[in-house]
């Protein structure tokens, strides 16, 4: 457990970064050429997209800037926000090879649901959370301070919303800050094992839940995992293990710690941002949207494990007691059963005999 303050460029504050630009990165029209030389070499070699790796999309400059990206990723103030990708220009097709080419670069993208989708699409189908199968990129609903289940997200934004869908963004490290300052009777509490509710994406013979700790410190880095709403349906299990008043405080304190107007930087992307957080890091949050006629909000997503990312201890990943203890970093383990796809959610979807959780160091095949 940690128990001092973290210092240093990952505990950073809302305010402290508004108006700056150090952690944009504005694409120059040398870049944008490369980008479409690489799309160009990507379709003139006839590989499919899942089958394509960072070799199938040559960056010869744009590369060093994305290792540097990746480098305040992990080891910085944990986000980048990147300008000026043409999706206009390439349509949502072209964009999401040129996502999944700079995703490449940055390491392996895992499966974001039991059904395999490596290249998900952000956008309204109608449901609601009140559908336990139901995640909330598939709604237009307001989303807490959360994380997602892995390393990396890339999110890259083809069309904003009418009105609405603010991202926000809080340092982890902060929030940990926040909560040993203000009870540090409930810091503890981060490293304990908690109930999160796998949300109907579980095999038949699997918990329908994982047991899971908030925070992890581990070669001198936090780690942070957390998302209010699936830790509190888990408790619709009766065999769950139970929350407490304790928990509930704790949960409080970190959603107005992140909240808070002192912690939080306030995003609203427009077309041709790419977002990049690393879950591990940085909380997330949404604001509630509405489309409107010729303002559907659309995002492409990635979930990437990092090539270089940091180390960490099985146990902030794993359940001790689900089957596929070894399926790799992060990512939801694919079901070997083919279910058709919402028909506001068709995505790109790996491939059947390849269906399984990709690890840090693996390819797609």
């Amino acid at each position: 457990m940690l128990q001092e303050p973290l210092t240093g460029p990952a505990a950073w504050h809302g305010p402290d970064l508004t108006g700056r630009d150090e952690w944009t990165v504005r694409l120059s029209p040398a870049h944008l050429a490369e980008l479409d030389a690489a799309l160009h070499t990507a379709r003139s070699r006839g590989v499919t997209l899942l089958r394509s790796t960072a070799a199938d999309f040559p960056l010869p400059t744009l590369a060093a800037g994305l290792e540097r990206i990746a480098e305040e990723l992990e080891n910085g103030r944990g986000f980048v926000l990147v300008k000026g990708l043409p999706v206009d220009r390439y349509g949502a097709a072209a964009a999401g090879r040129a996502l999944w080419g700079i995703g490449r670069h940055l390491g392996t993208p895992v499966s974001q649901n039991a059904a395999g989708h490596l290249l998900g699409h952000v956008r309204d189908s109608g449901r609601t959370m009140a559908d336990p199968s139901t995640r909330g990129y598939q709604t237009s609903a307001g989303l807490g301070f959360h994380t997602d289940g892995s390393d990396l997200l890339a999110l890259l934004c083809l069309r904003p919303a009418a009105e609405g869908g603010r991202i926000g963004l809080a340092s982890s490290a902060a929030v940990h800050n926040a909560v040993l300052a203000r009870r540090p009777d409930l810091a503890a509490r981060l490293y304990r094992r908690y109930a999160v509710d796998r949300r109907e994406e579980h095999g038949p013979d699997e918990r329908p839940y994982d047991t899971v700790p908030l925070a992890c410190w581990h070669a001198g880095r936090l780690s942070l995992r957390y998302n209010r709403c699936h830790l509190e349906s888990a408790q619709r299990f009766p065999d769950a293990p139970r929350q407490g008043p304790e928990d509930t405080e704790l949960f409080d304190l970190i959603d107005e710690s992140a909240s808070s107007p002192a912690s939080r930087l306030d995003l609203d992307l427009e077309p041709g941002d790419l977002l990049l957080v690393n879950n591990l890091a940085v909380l997330h949050s949404r604001s509630a949207y509405r489309d409107g006629p010729g303002h559907r909000r659309h995002l492409l997503r990635l979930w990437l494990a990092l090539r270089q990312g940091r180390p960490l201890p099985p146990a902030l990943w794993t359940d001790p007691y689900r089957a596929d203890t070894d399926t790799g970093r992060g990512g939801v383990p694919p079901r070997d059963v083919i279910t058709p796809p919402h028909p506001a959610d068709r995505t790109v979807r790996l491939p059947y005999r390849s269906r399984h959780r990709l690890g840090p160091k693996e390819t797609t095949p």
